[in-house]
Order: structure tokens, then sequence, then C-alpha cells
């Protein structure tokens, strides 16, 4: 019977010790809820009625459409949360995630980004719906706080008294339209930037000078790129979706020797393209920093773009890793206009490519992985070096592309591979059949 009597005590304490929690440890508790459940405290006790009133971390995504009423337009949902949060929130707001793609009106988006300016915004995340661009306010110029923005479909146009964000640390910005002469300007007025991500920016000349720069992902059409002044950076990734047919517009050494921190270096099919002018038998200076190399949609059917990956291949003493993603298809294109692979006199010169790097040893390569290998010849050649040059090669990844058409079943290519010798006792080579 006592025991009774004190789990009845206990309970009946509950709703005391719930209602005199310190408020750091309500806040806390609040922080770790989504929005929704966060609103919901409110009836727990009046002591956490308001709580919900000083998040600093704001999330308002499609997950919170789906939890809400049904019977609401989500454009009236969404106009009722940002009432509440214009009138009833205090403090500062620190970090703001806003992603309402699939909504068509984006009502009191203004005085939304005027409130966040006014209240300490240092992360910043907006997404708005794709075909609807939407132009960022001058409010959003004084967010002199921010060090970490993320912008999608939105129009950027700068007011003339627009000094830079000092702070800022992290930029990204994804099918954002902005002038050309403006998106050099915003960079080089970020003293601080060390993280830069440009996805299908609508930009075509783009001129970037940023001492802190650390990575650089680009993805877009590739015209004019000019990186100048980047010392420290260590990742850069192009992407370029939007090639023009002219190949060896940049030369890939005059390219590269403005990086001598780079570690982490990733070309697609066109990016390489772009660079794929006269190559010599490597760089002209030591790029000793160099750690990974990643090469995407790739083909080693053509001659020029063979070169350059070999090239950089050579290059890069001190590599330790290297991805290689093959076409899918057995021809190479270029967006409408379809090029056969290699005959047999390019063939055989991007054989001569391949074998020139038996006079390297990869002395630091650990891990290699191709994906999409059909059994070509200078496919099966590449992987053949690549295992007799690397005395420290620790596994070697094979996933066979697919396809009617590929010269070689993918048991003739495993076989074949099983043959090649390895400088590398300790060398695994997995192939995945499925």
């Amino acid at each position: 019977m006592p025991t009774k009597d004190k789990k009845r005590g206990s309970r009946a304490l509950a709703p005391d010790i719930l209602s005199n929690l310190p408020d750091n440890i309500i806040d806390a508790i609040v922080m770790r809820l989504p929005l929704r459940d966060a609103v919901r405290t409110s009836v727990l006790s009046k002591m956490w009625r308001y709580n919900w009133c000083r998040l600093p971390v704001w999330t308002i995504d499609q997950a919170l459409w789906d939890m809400t009423n049904n019977a609401i337009s989500p454009t009236t949902r969404f106009t009722n949360i940002i009432y509440h949060l214009l009138t009833l929130h205090v403090g500062p707001i620190s970090k703001f995630t806003l992603s309402i793609a699939t909504l068509g009106n984006c009502p009191k988006i203004d005085n939304l980004i005027y409130f966040l300016s006014r209240n300490g915004i240092q992360h910043l995340v907006l997404q708005f719906p794709r075909g609807n661009l939407y132009k960022l306010p001058s409010s959003f110029f004084t967010c002199s706080q921010i060090s970490h923005l993320s912008l999608q479909n939105c129009l950027i146009m700068f007011p003339p008294a627009f000094k830079g964000f000092e702070k800022l640390v992290s930029l990204e910005l994804c099918d954002v339209t902005i002038p050309s002469k403006f998106i050099g300007s915003l960079i080089s007025c970020c003293p601080l930037l060390e993280h830069l991500v440009l996805h299908s920016t609508i930009s075509n000349h783009i001129q970037i000078r940023a001492p802190k720069l650390r990575s650089f992902d680009f993805t877009g059409k590739l015209i004019f790129l000019s990186l100048e002044d980047v010392p420290l950076l260590e990742k850069l990734s192009l992407v370029d979706t939007g090639y023009s047919g002219k190949a060896g517009k940049c030369g890939i050494a005059k390219f590269l020797e403005s990086f001598p921190a780079l570690k982490h270096l990733h070309l697609d099919y066109f990016s390489v393209r772009f660079f794929a002018g006269e190559v010599t038998k490597q760089l002209p200076f030591a790029l000793n920093s160099l750690k990974r190399l990643h090469l995407s949609e790739f083909s080693l059917d053509e001659l020029d773009v063979a070169s350059c990956a070999l090239y950089l291949i050579k290059s890069f003493p001190f590599l330790q890793e290297i991805e290689i993603e093959v076409l899918l298809s057995s021809f190479s294109y270029v967006y409408d206009d379809w090029v056969e692979p290699a005959g047999g006199d390019v063939t055989s010169e991007i054989l001569e490519k391949v074998k020139s790097l038996s006079n390297v040893t990869l002395n630091h390569l650990r891990v290699v992985e191709f994906a999409g290998i059909t059994g070509t010849d200078p496919e099966m050649q590449l992987i053949k070096l690549l295992l007799a040059k690397s005395p420290k090669l620790a596994r070697m990844l094979i996933k066979p592309g697919v396809g009617d058409d590929t010269p070689k079943s993918r048991i003739e290519v495993l076989a074949e591979i099983t043959q090649f010798r390895r400088a590398s006792p300790r060398a695994e080579v997995v192939y995945k059949l499925a």
C-alpha cells in the first residue's frame, strides 16, 4: 500500500516539476523539437506557454505543410505562421530555413526578411519555387551578422550602398540570377569567405578573388572562369552543364598554378574538354598537395579528353585516391551532336597515351574506383597500368557499365583483370557484377 501511495505522490508532483524546470532546460527541450511540436508545448504548462517564442532556430518547410490542417490552403497556413512569428517572437534568431519549393505564392516574405535582418540572423537558407524567382529586398543586404547563406531560385540586384557581408564564411547560390559583373563583386566583398557553391547560377563570366576560400563547387555553363588570389583553396569541383563544343579554351596548367594548396579535384567530361588544349607530359610545376582526383561522366574514347586525364594523373606525385565514372553510353556526346567512339588510328594514339604511365610510379596511390567500365582497350590498359605502378595500392573497386553494346561481357572483363600484375601485395580488386 505505501508503494502505491508513493507512486501516486510521484504522479501528483510531475506537473509541478514540469512547471518549475529552469528556462535553459525548457529551451533545450523545445529547440530539439520540430517547429509544430515546439508550438504545441504551450499546452503542457503555463510556464511553457510562450517558450517557443524564444526559439533561435526556425525551419519552415514541406514537412510543416504535411503536418498541418490540409483543409486550409498552404498559402494561408504559411501566412499564419509568418504572422505569428513576426508578432510573438522575442530575442535573436540565429538560424532560419525557409523551403517553400512547392508553394505557388509567397506572401509576406519581404516582411520576414526585414524581421530577420533586425534580429541578428547568422545562418539563412531561402529556397523558393522553381520558375518563380524571388527578388531579394533591400533589407536582405543589411544582414550584417550573417555567416552562412544559401539561396535558391532568387534574383539578386545589389543596392548602390551595399558593401558586402563582412562575416560571411559560407555562400551557396543555386539557380540564382545575378549579373556577371556583380557576382565577382559579391565574393570579393566577403573577406572571410571559405566555402562557395555555385549551381546553375545564371552568370556567364565569373571572376573570383577570395584569399580565405577553401572549397569551391561549381555546376553550370563554363564560358569564362577565373580564380585569382585563392592560396588556401583545398577542394575544387567543376561540372560543366553547357559545353559549347570548342575544346581547349583554357590551359589546364595555367589554371592549376593558382592553387598551391589544392587537395581534392573533381572535373566532369565537359569541364575536362574545356581545359583539354595542348598538354605536355606533366605540369611544369609541382602540385604535391593534391590527394584525390575525381573524373565524372568521363570518356577515354576521345584523344583530347584521355590525354588531359592522363596528364593530370602523372602530374600529382602524391595522389592517394582516383575515382573515374565512365559515361554510361558507349558514345561521347556534345548536346544533340553524337560523336562515335574513337576509330582504329585514334584508339592507337589513346593507347600510347595510356602506356606513357609506364614511366610513372604512383607511390602514394591507395584507393582506385572505376564506375561504368565496359572493357574498352583504353579502360583495360589504364586499369592494368594502375595495378602495376601502385606499390601501396590497398583497394581497387570496379563497377561495370550497363548496355548491350559493350565490347566485352562482364565475365570477360573480370577474367582479364584477374590476370593483371599487381605491384602491391596487399591490393584488393573488387569487381561488382551486380
